[in-house]
Protein backbone atom coordinates (compact mmCIF):
# COMPACT_ATOMS: atom_id res chain seq x y z
CA UNK A 1 0.00 0.00 0.00
CA UNK A 2 1.55 3.13 -1.14
CA UNK A 3 1.39 6.25 0.85
CA UNK A 4 0.77 9.53 -0.81
CA UNK A 5 1.85 12.77 0.90
CA UNK A 6 -0.55 15.60 0.42
CA UNK A 7 1.11 18.97 0.21
CA UNK A 8 -0.78 21.83 1.76
CA UNK A 9 -0.71 25.24 0.14
CA UNK A 10 0.97 27.93 2.05
CA UNK A 11 -1.35 30.33 3.80
CA UNK A 12 -1.39 33.79 2.24
CA UNK A 13 0.46 36.37 4.15
CA UNK A 14 -1.68 38.33 6.50
CA UNK A 15 -2.44 41.90 5.58
CA UNK A 16 -1.39 44.47 8.06
CA UNK A 17 -4.25 45.79 10.17
CA UNK A 18 -5.23 49.24 9.02
CA UNK A 19 -5.78 51.93 11.55
CA UNK A 20 -9.45 53.10 11.74
CA UNK A 21 -10.18 56.07 9.59
CA UNK A 22 -10.78 59.35 11.37
CA UNK A 23 -14.15 60.93 10.70
CA UNK A 24 -13.97 64.22 8.96
CA UNK A 25 -15.15 67.11 11.10
CA UNK A 26 -18.12 68.79 9.52
CA UNK A 27 -17.45 72.50 9.26
CA UNK A 28 -20.40 74.53 10.58
CA UNK A 29 -20.87 77.99 9.13
CA UNK A 30 -21.40 80.98 11.38
CA UNK A 31 -24.93 81.41 10.06
CA UNK A 32 -25.81 77.80 10.93
CA UNK A 33 -24.29 78.28 14.35
CA UNK A 34 -26.40 81.37 14.94
CA UNK A 35 -29.56 79.61 13.74
CA UNK A 36 -28.88 76.58 15.94
CA UNK A 37 -28.36 78.89 18.92
CA UNK A 38 -31.77 80.53 18.47
CA UNK A 39 -34.60 79.33 20.75
CA UNK A 40 -36.75 78.70 17.65
CA UNK A 41 -37.14 75.50 15.69
CA UNK A 42 -35.80 75.45 12.11
CA UNK A 43 -39.29 74.71 10.76
CA UNK A 44 -40.63 77.86 12.39
CA UNK A 45 -37.78 79.88 10.93
CA UNK A 46 -38.57 78.45 7.51
CA UNK A 47 -42.21 79.56 7.79
CA UNK A 48 -41.11 83.05 8.84
CA UNK A 49 -38.78 83.24 5.86
CA UNK A 50 -41.57 82.13 3.49
CA UNK A 51 -43.95 84.78 4.86
CA UNK A 52 -41.26 87.46 4.57
CA UNK A 53 -40.58 86.59 0.96
CA UNK A 54 -44.29 86.54 0.17
CA UNK A 55 -44.95 89.92 1.75
CA UNK A 56 -41.95 91.40 -0.02
CA UNK A 57 -43.25 90.18 -3.37
CA UNK A 58 -46.68 91.60 -2.54
CA UNK A 59 -45.15 94.99 -1.67
CA UNK A 60 -43.14 95.02 -4.89
CA UNK A 61 -46.30 94.23 -6.86
CA UNK A 62 -48.12 97.07 -5.07
CA UNK A 63 -45.36 99.54 -5.86
CA UNK A 64 -45.37 98.47 -9.48
CA UNK A 65 -49.15 98.93 -9.67
CA UNK A 66 -48.85 102.38 -8.12
CA UNK A 67 -46.04 103.39 -10.48
CA UNK A 68 -47.96 102.29 -13.56
CA UNK A 69 -51.15 104.06 -12.45
CA UNK A 70 -53.17 100.91 -11.82
CA UNK A 71 -53.84 101.85 -8.18
CA UNK A 72 -55.04 105.34 -9.07
CA UNK A 73 -57.31 103.90 -11.76
CA UNK A 74 -58.83 101.43 -9.32
CA UNK A 75 -59.42 104.19 -6.76
CA UNK A 76 -60.99 106.40 -9.41
CA UNK A 77 -63.32 103.63 -10.56
CA UNK A 78 -64.25 102.92 -6.94
CA UNK A 79 -65.04 106.60 -6.30
CA UNK A 80 -67.15 106.80 -9.45
CA UNK A 81 -69.06 103.70 -8.44
CA UNK A 82 -69.75 105.19 -5.00
CA UNK A 83 -70.94 108.41 -6.65
CA UNK A 84 -73.24 106.56 -9.03
CA UNK A 85 -74.72 104.78 -6.04
CA UNK A 86 -75.96 108.16 -4.74
CA UNK A 87 -73.14 109.04 -2.35
CA UNK A 88 -72.29 112.48 -3.77
CA UNK A 89 -71.62 115.77 -1.98
CA UNK A 90 -74.83 117.77 -2.16
CA UNK A 91 -74.79 119.71 1.13
CA UNK A 92 -72.26 121.44 3.38
CA UNK A 93 -73.03 121.91 7.07
CA UNK A 94 -70.98 124.64 8.77
CA UNK A 95 -70.62 124.51 12.56
CA UNK A 96 -69.11 127.23 14.77
CA UNK A 97 -69.23 130.10 12.27
CA UNK A 98 -70.53 133.33 13.81
CA UNK A 99 -68.56 136.14 12.19
CA UNK A 100 -67.15 134.36 9.17
CA UNK A 101 -68.75 134.61 5.74
CA UNK A 102 -70.44 131.22 5.31
CA UNK A 103 -70.58 131.58 1.53
CA UNK A 104 -66.77 131.61 1.52
CA UNK A 105 -66.76 128.31 3.41
CA UNK A 106 -69.29 126.79 0.99
CA UNK A 107 -67.20 127.86 -2.00
CA UNK A 108 -64.07 126.25 -0.56
CA UNK A 109 -65.80 123.03 0.51
CA UNK A 110 -67.56 122.58 -2.85
CA UNK A 111 -64.55 123.41 -4.99
CA UNK A 112 -63.74 119.70 -5.43
CA UNK A 113 -63.79 118.56 -9.06
CA UNK A 114 -65.11 115.15 -8.10
CA UNK A 115 -68.19 115.32 -5.89
CA UNK A 116 -68.17 111.63 -4.98
CA UNK A 117 -68.08 111.21 -1.20
CA UNK A 118 -65.29 108.64 -1.56
CA UNK A 119 -63.15 111.01 -3.64
CA UNK A 120 -63.39 114.14 -1.46
CA UNK A 121 -59.95 115.17 -0.20
CA UNK A 122 -60.80 116.07 3.40
CA UNK A 123 -57.28 117.20 4.25
CA UNK A 124 -57.14 119.31 1.09
CA UNK A 125 -60.42 121.04 1.99
CA UNK A 126 -59.08 121.76 5.48
CA UNK A 127 -55.83 123.16 4.05
CA UNK A 128 -57.79 125.55 1.81
CA UNK A 129 -59.98 126.64 4.72
CA UNK A 130 -56.94 127.40 6.88
CA UNK A 131 -55.83 130.01 4.33
CA UNK A 132 -58.87 132.11 5.28
CA UNK A 133 -57.90 134.63 7.98
CA UNK A 134 -60.96 134.19 10.19
CA UNK A 135 -60.40 130.44 10.61
CA UNK A 136 -58.14 129.46 13.49
CA UNK A 137 -58.77 125.72 13.10
CA UNK A 138 -61.09 123.51 11.07
CA UNK A 139 -62.19 119.88 10.93
CA UNK A 140 -63.85 118.37 7.86
CA UNK A 141 -65.73 115.07 7.93
CA UNK A 142 -68.22 113.09 5.85
CA UNK A 143 -71.81 112.42 6.87
CA UNK A 144 -73.26 109.83 4.56
CA UNK A 145 -74.92 109.84 2.20
CA UNK A 146 -74.35 113.38 0.86
CA UNK A 147 -73.12 115.91 3.48
CA UNK A 148 -69.75 117.44 4.31
CA UNK A 149 -69.55 118.74 7.88
CA UNK A 150 -67.15 121.66 8.44
CA UNK A 151 -66.48 122.39 12.11
CA UNK A 152 -64.76 125.77 12.51
CA UNK A 153 -62.93 127.53 15.34
CA UNK A 154 -62.96 131.26 14.65
CA UNK A 155 -60.39 133.86 15.58
CA UNK A 156 -61.50 136.73 17.82
CA UNK A 157 -60.86 140.31 16.68
CA UNK A 158 -58.64 142.18 19.12
CA UNK A 159 -57.57 145.38 17.35
CA UNK A 160 -57.53 147.36 14.13
CA UNK A 161 -54.27 147.70 12.25
CA UNK A 162 -53.62 150.84 10.23
CA UNK A 163 -50.79 150.68 7.72
CA UNK A 164 -50.15 152.40 4.39
CA UNK A 165 -53.57 154.04 4.55
CA UNK A 166 -55.43 150.75 4.95
CA UNK A 167 -57.39 149.42 7.92
CA UNK A 168 -57.52 145.72 8.78
CA UNK A 169 -59.11 143.76 11.57
CA UNK A 170 -56.57 141.58 13.43
CA UNK A 171 -56.68 139.03 16.25
CA UNK A 172 -54.54 139.00 19.41
CA UNK A 173 -51.63 137.44 17.50
CA UNK A 174 -51.75 140.01 14.74
CA UNK A 175 -53.28 137.72 12.10
CA UNK A 176 -55.17 139.81 9.54
CA UNK A 177 -58.85 138.81 9.51
CA UNK A 178 -60.32 141.14 6.91
CA UNK A 179 -60.17 144.75 5.66
CA UNK A 180 -62.46 147.28 7.30
CA UNK A 181 -63.53 150.80 6.43
CA UNK A 182 -63.72 153.84 8.66
CA UNK A 183 -67.51 153.61 8.62
CA UNK A 184 -67.53 149.96 9.77
CA UNK A 185 -64.68 150.15 12.28
CA UNK A 186 -65.60 148.33 15.51
CA UNK A 187 -64.79 149.86 18.88
CA UNK A 188 -61.34 148.29 19.24
CA UNK A 189 -57.85 149.69 19.90
CA UNK A 190 -56.02 150.98 16.84
CA UNK A 191 -52.41 149.91 16.24
CA UNK A 192 -50.52 151.97 13.69
CA UNK A 193 -47.35 151.42 11.75
CA UNK A 194 -45.44 148.78 9.79
CA UNK A 195 -45.25 145.45 11.66
CA UNK A 196 -47.48 146.85 14.42
CA UNK A 197 -49.88 143.94 13.91
CA UNK A 198 -47.13 141.47 14.82
CA UNK A 199 -46.53 143.40 18.05
CA UNK A 200 -50.14 143.17 19.23
CA UNK A 201 -49.28 140.51 21.82
CA UNK A 202 -46.46 142.71 23.13
CA UNK A 203 -48.95 145.54 23.54
CA UNK A 204 -51.32 143.27 25.48
CA UNK A 205 -48.54 142.27 27.86
CA UNK A 206 -47.62 145.92 28.27
CA UNK A 207 -51.16 147.01 29.09
CA UNK A 208 -51.51 144.16 31.58
CA UNK A 209 -49.17 146.15 33.83
CA UNK A 210 -51.71 149.00 33.93
CA UNK A 211 -55.20 147.55 33.62
CA UNK A 212 -56.78 150.85 34.72
CA UNK A 213 -55.49 152.49 31.52
CA UNK A 214 -56.44 149.71 29.12
CA UNK A 215 -60.09 150.79 28.84
CA UNK A 216 -59.00 154.38 28.25
CA UNK A 217 -56.76 153.51 25.30
CA UNK A 218 -57.82 154.65 21.85
CA UNK A 219 -54.81 153.46 19.88
CA UNK A 220 -51.10 152.70 19.83
CA UNK A 221 -48.39 153.51 17.30
CA UNK A 222 -45.33 151.31 16.89
CA UNK A 223 -42.65 153.96 16.30
CA UNK A 224 -39.46 153.19 14.41
CA UNK A 225 -39.95 149.46 14.99
CA UNK A 226 -38.66 149.93 18.55
CA UNK A 227 -41.18 151.59 20.93
CA UNK A 228 -44.84 152.57 21.53
CA UNK A 229 -46.78 155.82 21.56
CA UNK A 230 -50.11 155.32 23.33
CA UNK A 231 -53.07 157.57 22.50
CA UNK A 232 -55.93 157.87 25.00
CA UNK A 233 -59.59 158.55 24.32
CA UNK A 234 -59.29 161.91 26.08
CA UNK A 235 -56.77 163.03 23.43
CA UNK A 236 -53.37 162.73 25.16
CA UNK A 237 -50.38 160.78 23.86
CA UNK A 238 -47.93 158.94 26.09
CA UNK A 239 -44.47 158.25 24.63
CA UNK A 240 -42.90 155.17 26.21
CA UNK A 241 -39.20 154.23 26.18
CA UNK A 242 -37.60 151.43 24.18
CA UNK A 243 -37.43 147.94 25.63
CA UNK A 244 -40.30 145.92 27.06
CA UNK A 245 -39.08 146.06 30.65
CA UNK A 246 -38.47 149.83 30.55
CA UNK A 247 -41.84 150.43 28.86
CA UNK A 248 -43.68 148.37 31.51
CA UNK A 249 -41.96 150.26 34.31
CA UNK A 250 -42.80 153.64 32.74
CA UNK A 251 -46.44 152.72 32.12
CA UNK A 252 -46.90 151.46 35.69
CA UNK A 253 -45.44 154.72 36.97
CA UNK A 254 -47.76 156.74 34.74
CA UNK A 255 -50.79 154.76 35.94
CA UNK A 256 -49.81 155.51 39.54
CA UNK A 257 -49.38 159.24 38.81
CA UNK A 258 -52.70 159.39 36.95
CA UNK A 259 -54.41 157.75 39.88
CA UNK A 260 -52.88 160.26 42.31
CA UNK A 261 -53.14 163.46 40.23
CA UNK A 262 -55.75 162.68 37.52
CA UNK A 263 -53.56 163.56 34.54
CA UNK A 264 -55.84 162.35 31.76
CA UNK A 265 -58.68 164.55 30.56
CA UNK A 266 -57.16 167.84 31.79
CA UNK A 267 -55.93 169.25 28.49
CA UNK A 268 -52.29 168.07 28.43
CA UNK A 269 -51.23 167.18 24.88
CA UNK A 270 -48.36 164.73 25.45
CA UNK A 271 -46.58 162.89 28.23
CA UNK A 272 -43.01 162.00 27.31
CA UNK A 273 -41.36 159.23 29.32
CA UNK A 274 -38.71 158.17 26.80
CA UNK A 275 -35.99 159.37 29.17
CA UNK A 276 -36.34 157.42 32.45
CA UNK A 277 -34.77 160.31 34.40
CA UNK A 278 -37.31 162.89 33.19
CA UNK A 279 -41.08 163.20 32.89
CA UNK A 280 -41.90 165.79 30.26
CA UNK A 281 -45.35 167.28 29.69
CA UNK A 282 -46.40 169.23 26.63
CA UNK A 283 -49.10 171.81 27.32
CA UNK A 284 -51.28 173.54 24.74
CA UNK A 285 -50.50 177.12 23.78
CA UNK A 286 -52.80 179.96 24.63
CA UNK A 287 -55.56 180.18 22.09
CA UNK A 288 -55.44 176.49 21.24
CA UNK A 289 -57.89 175.57 23.99
CA UNK A 290 -60.34 177.34 26.23
CA UNK A 291 -58.73 179.26 29.14
CA UNK A 292 -60.35 176.96 31.69
CA UNK A 293 -58.85 173.91 30.04
CA UNK A 294 -55.46 175.57 29.82
CA UNK A 295 -55.61 176.34 33.54
CA UNK A 296 -56.51 172.72 34.26
CA UNK A 297 -53.53 171.52 32.22
CA UNK A 298 -51.18 173.87 34.06
CA UNK A 299 -52.54 172.74 37.42
CA UNK A 300 -51.95 169.10 36.45
CA UNK A 301 -48.39 169.96 35.41
CA UNK A 302 -47.75 171.68 38.72
CA UNK A 303 -49.10 168.66 40.61
CA UNK A 304 -46.78 166.36 38.66
CA UNK A 305 -43.81 168.64 39.35
CA UNK A 306 -44.58 168.69 43.07
CA UNK A 307 -45.00 164.91 43.15
CA UNK A 308 -41.72 164.41 41.34
CA UNK A 309 -39.91 166.79 43.71
CA UNK A 310 -41.27 164.92 46.74
CA UNK A 311 -40.05 161.62 45.29
CA UNK A 312 -36.59 163.14 44.76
Amino acid sequence: MSSTRIKRAKAPPRRPVRAPRKRRRVQTSRLDAIINALPVRPATLQRIANWTIGLSLFAVAGLAAHATGVTAKVQEEWAQAVGRAGFQVRKVEVVGADRIDRLKVYDIALAQKDRSMAAVDLEGVRHDLMQYGWIKDARVSRRLPDTLVVDIVERSPAAIWQNAGRLSLIDEKGVVLEPVSVATMPDLPLVIGPSANRRAQDLDRLLAEASSLKELLAGATWVGNRRWDLRFRSGETLSLPEGETEAKRALAKFAHMDGANRLLGRGILRFDMRDPSRFVLRLPHEGQVAPAKLDAARAAADAVAASTANEG
